[in-house]
């Protein structure tokens, strides 16, 4: 019995040992597996210390900010930056067809957010005319200044300015939201497509629309708001019919401050570097023609219309509307890109100049958290402004530190007009509107992007900007489209006594072996290119080889005829004819597909020497090409469609006895060349060579005869075949 029962305990723990080995090797298999993905959510204090960084990257500049040398000169620099943030705020609210006032919340609340989300340490947050002039356009749309507004849940109720704040301050959380999430999507090089002259383009159409929006506050007219395409043909309409109700003391006020606030702009930039601070100059002058205005008591005398009274302090915060939100998402995603990619653009600037790193990604984050937060007090979309980061800059400003002054609404309420607000948003867009000198620059240099920049700006001045950027980006990407798919393809040459090959055009001296062509194609090869890439070889070798294959292989199929019935006969002098008549040309054009195959000489008595004549009056295209080399130092990559196409081409090439080289090809082509069987008997991996040289010598040594001007090339040490080692140059030394 004691033996049974310690058999059993036995047993009992060798089962209890085996499954503690399988569930071992299991959980070691399962660590195994999941091992990468268990360390890369494993969090500990590095990992924790790098997350709050990134999120939070005032931490990181807050530990190395130094008080003593760093915060007067921030102080300065805030004061400076917000006191013209303020004004802007005021100028730039009449392009979002708003009360002014809240362009002093768009001026404060956004840049709360982003000193603390924000990766640039100078670019000012605020209001941006090109935005403000977007929400305008959607304000109006939905909000009209004449007529009700659009049957939209939410607005019933509120008065036509309260309509267009919740409207305005709706879109700008949209915005917000959509850039939160390619923040944290990681899309921030979706603004890589927006390319230097589109943006160009863009914001020069934008300076326009903002040009005609401000007329009628510079004349003094009532201009109801419109929205659409051809607006700004429609506005210009309605200015030019009531152009005789000008009102002349809003266009000298406004004429006197755009002169005189232009010269002093144009003395800061002459004297940046003398200047300690660049004078306020828009400042200035608005509070002196506030002050002048309210001596002389402009607005009961003469009619100014002034901005009205501002209220005190800060308005409750709102949530923004669902239905506003689903009305105007097709608005919000150019906005959400248009205000990134001009912010990313001025950040990128001044990161190079002071050598310190932005994160697209993140500053997506900043300005989408920035939307949200400031939409939800009532504030529209930001963005920065170059005059306002050069301000900051200029003024020694360290981190990204811009006091708006929230008491600075509280002194001249009365006393803004609004003729003065737009001769100072008008002043400002000379450097937009500069960017008309562009074109002849552009058409010199490079014709495509010209016709980019003038496909966007024309597209946006008679579209409207949404409309505008996305015909824009269509152009542009048709415009890459093409380049890619038609690219300027070349035959190159040797530059005499160096081994250096150029475009054969480009140059006078050059030196090209009879029988040898070098032909180079500066792009990826695809699908949409490849018949291309075909034809242009065939312009460049001189023959189409397809066409000479079937005249070899139709000549044979006569001569095989011929001989069969007797009328041709094989001598030891050659092909002799024993028809007394004329032998014409057979057109029999049965089995087409047999003419495509490598020409066959079975059957036959010698093999056929293409060079010379043939018999019975047999004619078929000479080829005087024996080598041909294909430059691939600049194909990026190759598709399936571009191997089949290329991979015809040099077949049809091999068959009428032309050799193909190919030289300079990245190993990732190669290794996908191999990866899809790519070579067979006809085409072999023999002929790629590393470098362009190489496959020359290689060519000189196996057709010697290909080397005329003997006196010219023998005097080049390079192209002595004695040199060539397996195709490579054997340098002095034996190297």
């Amino acid at each position: 019995m004691f033996h049974n029962r310690s058999l059993e305990k036995i047993e009992l723990v060798c089962a209890c040992y085996y499954q503690f080995r399988q569930y071992s090797a299991l959980f070691n298999e399962w660590t195994f597996c999941l091992g990468p993905l268990l360390c890369h959510c494993r969090c500990d204090a590095k990992r924790a210390k790098n997350a709050a960084l990134s999120l939070l990257p005032v931490i990181g500049w807050m530990k190395i900010y130094r008080i003593k040398d760093w915060l007067l000169s921030d102080i300065v620099s805030g004061v400076s930056t917000g006191l013209v943030a303020v004004l802007q705020g005021l100028a730039y609210c009449l392009l979002a067809s708003l009360p002014p006032w809240y362009g002093l919340f768009s001026a404060f609340f956004p840049v709360v957010i982003y000193f603390f989300l924000g990766t640039s340490r100078h670019i000012s947050v605020g209001p941006f005319p090109v935005l403000c002039l977007m929400i305008g356009s959607v304000v109006t749309r939905i909000v009209p200044d004449e007529g009700p507004a659009l049957n939209i849940t939410g607005l019933e109720g509120l008065t036509r300015d309260e309509q267009r704040v919740l409207v305005a301050s709706s879109l700008t959380f949209l915005t917000g939201i959509m850039q939160l999430a390619m923040g944290i999507l990681q899309v921030g090089f979706v603004v890589m497509y927006l390319s230097d002259t589109l943006v160009s383009g863009f914001t020069t159409a934008a300076a326009v629309h903002i040009l005609v929006s401000q007329l009628k506050f510079v004349l003094g007219l009532t201009v109801p708001g419109i929205s659409g395409p051809l607006s700004l043909i429609y506005t210009l309409e309605i200015i030019f019919n009531k152009i005789t109700s000008t009102n002349v003391c809003d266009v000298v006020i406004s004429l006197v401050i755009m002169v005189v606030v232009f010269i002093v702009k144009e003395l800061n930039d002459r004297f940046k570097s003398k200047l300690p601070v660049p004078i306020p100059i828009e400042v200035i002058m608005t509070v002196i023609a506030c002050g002048v205005s309210y001596a002389f008591d402009f607005k009961t005398r003469y009619g100014i219309d002034v901005v009205g009274h501002i209220p005190k302090g800060y308005e409750s915060p709102i949530a923004p509307n669902l239905h506003i939100l689903q009305e105007t998402a097709v608005e919000a995603f150019p906005m959400a890109i248009v205000g990134f990619a001009v912010a990313f653009s001025v950040a990128k600037v001044y990161s190079v100049k002071h050598d310190y790193t932005i994160d697209g990604n993140q500053e997506l984050i900043a300005f989408g958290v920035s939307n949200i937060f400031g939409a939800s007090f009532k504030s529209f979309a930001a963005s920065t402004a170059l005059s306002r980061s050069a301000v900051q800059e200029s003024t020694g400003g360290k981190p990204h530190i811009s006091l708006t002054l929230p008491t600075s609404n509280l002194t001249f309420d009365p006393l803004f007009y609004k003729s003065v607000l737009g001769a100072v948003v008008i002043v400002n867009l000379k450097g937009m509107l500069m960017q008309f000198r562009d074109i002849p620059y552009l058409w010199r240099r490079d014709k495509p992007d010209c016709v980019v920049w003038l496909g966007t700006c024309t597209a946006a001045i008679l579209l409207g900007l949404d409309l505008g950027l996305a015909a824009g980006l269509g152009v542009e990407l048709i415009s890459v489209v093409l380049r890619a798919q038609f690219p300027r393809c070349s035959v190159l040459a040797n530059i005499k006594g160096t081994d250096i090959y150029k475009d054969r055009k480009d140059y006078i001296d050059i030196y090209e072996p009879e029988g040898v062509k070098i032909f180079r194609i500066p792009s990826p090869i695809f699908f949409a290119n490849i018949e291309f890439f075909r034809s242009k070889l065939v312009e460049a070798v001189g023959f189409n080889p397809l066409r000479v294959l079937r005249k070899r292989n139709k000549a044979l199929r006569m001569i095989r005829k011929l001989l069969k019935k007797g009328d041709l006969q094989w001598t030891s002098k050659g092909f002799l004819n024993t028809s007394c008549g004329f032998i014409k040309e057979s057109e029999d054009e049965s089995n087409m597909e047999e003419l495509d195959l490598p020409t066959d000489f079975k059957d036959l008595p010698v093999r056929i020497d293409w060079s010379t004549e043939l018999p019975a009056n047999i004619i078929v295209p000479r080829v005087d090409l024996h080598s041909l080399v294909l430059d691939f130092a600049a194909v990026s990559f190759l598709d399936i469609s571009a191997l089949k196409g290329l991979k015809t081409a040099l077949k049809e090439l091999i068959r009428v006895e032309v050799e193909v080289y190919i030289v300079a090809c990245d190993p990732y082509i190669l290794k996908k060349l191999h990866d899809c069987c790519f070579f067979d008997d006809e085409v072999q991996s023999s002929m790629f060579f590393l470098t362009l040289h190489d496959a020359m010598l290689h060519i000189l040594k196996k057709h010697p005869e290909s080397t005329e001007k003997k006196s010219d090339f023998d005097r080049k040490p390079w192209t002595d075949p004695d040199l060539l080692v397996g195709g490579h140059l054997l340098l002095p030394g034996g190297t």
